[in-house]
């Protein structure tokens, strides 16, 4: 009994913890992809944060005695890792040499409306929600209060249509995500002993790293590249991003999915775009507009009506049903007493017949 006991407090703490990194170093991901642009291609920058945590998932996995080389987990692999590592990030990298990081990371909430929308199984559940619906046509909106606002912010033609085809490009990159993180929680479970989670999560970094590779080498980026023109905080930047926004924080939201409910785990989109923008604010001197933050307090309002049933609160509101019951009964029994007390009193007045 108290190994047991033991047991779950362990697996709680695990939890806490992976939420923890999901939810704070997440956020500031967006900040550091900012510095690092500064000394590398968007691809490039791809190629050498994917690559090199992938290569040192595996070296791990390998000293672990992980069964390395199994055919099903490296083409699910690949398929997550194209879907949530290559188009969505890649879209995020690029998008991030234009726009502010902050409002990229906004965008990028829109993650848990999708899961809605394309969560098949829990269809039946959702669209019989009225928080769930109501959430999804806010969020819709929010979104589209930030595309009105990026577009009239834009000087020119060019700079509008460049705002446009990114929050286009964002929304792409967050259905991708969510189609890959929804394969995940429903087919890249382990299914035998010879097969592990952790060493799906090295694969799917090492493929998408090549992918990018490969893009950043037909691009030019490789070719162009040079390593004495890279200043010394991009290196810390793409450094951060290997250890904690990939090696840590990535294989804790790919674990999460396995433990977790999937709209419960998406929730992180509450926070990862205010670190973002707290970041974004004070260390890179980006602004954020009146209809920026309305846009944000929308869309986090709409992710918390979507996930409402995971936070049971109509249970909370039905716990106050009784008291609210017990109050009613004490008032009809006060105005019972007070007609009854009433009756007495006008028959003790009355005169008795001679």
């Amino acid at each position: 009994m108290q190994a047991t006991i033991t047991t779950d407090r362990h697996f709680q703490w695990k939890v806490i913890l992976a939420f923890a990194m999901v939810y704070i170093v997440w956020g500031s991901t967006f900040f550091f992809i900012h510095k690092a642009l500064a000394g590398f291609g968007p691809f490039l920058l791809g190629a050498f944060r994917f690559t090199t945590a992938g290569l040192l998932m595996l070296a791990w996995c390998r000293y672990k005695g992980y069964q390395l080389f199994n055919k099903r987990t490296i083409v699910r692999a690949g398929l997550m890792g194209l879907l949530l590592l290559y188009i969505d990030n890649g879209i995020i990298i690029w998008v991030e040499q234009f726009m502010p990081s902050g409002l990229v990371a906004i965008m990028s909430a829109s993650v848990a409306i999708w899961f809605i929308i394309l969560d098949k199984p829990k269809w039946k559940a959702n669209f019989s929600n009225l928080p769930t619906i109501a959430g999804l046509f806010m969020g819709f909106f929010g979104v589209v209060m930030l595309f009105g606002d990026r577009v009239a912010q834009s000087m020119d033609a060019s700079e509008r249509q460049a705002n446009v085809v990114g929050m286009l490009l964002l929304l792409l990159g967050a259905l991708a995500w969510t189609v890959g993180s929804l394969y995940s929680k429903y087919y890249g479970k382990p299914e035998t002993k010879a097969e592990s989670s952790v060493v799906s999560t090295a694969w799917q970094m090492l493929i998408a790293g090549v992918t990018f590779l490969l893009t950043a080498a037909i691009r030019g980026e490789v070719s162009s590249f040079r390593f004495d023109t890279v200043p010394m905080s991009a290196w810390w930047a793409i450094a951060y991003l290997i250890v904690f926004g990939s090696v840590i924080a990535y294989s804790s939201y790919i674990w999460l999915l396995q433990v977790r409910p999937a709209t419960e785990v998406s929730t992180h989109t509450y926070v990862n775009p205010i670190v973002a923008v707290l970041l974004g604010v004070f260390f890179a001197n980006e602004s954020v507009t009146p209809t920026q933050m309305t846009g944000l307090v929308v869309i986090l309002l709409s992710v918390f009506l979507i996930n409402w049933d995971a936070y049971n609160l109509s249970k909370v509101f039905a716990k106050k049903q009784p008291f609210m019951r017990m109050r009613a009964k004490v008032r009809v029994r006060a105005k019972i007493r007070t007609s009854a007390a009433a009756r007495t009193d006008s028959t003790t007045g009355e005169e008795m017949p001679l």
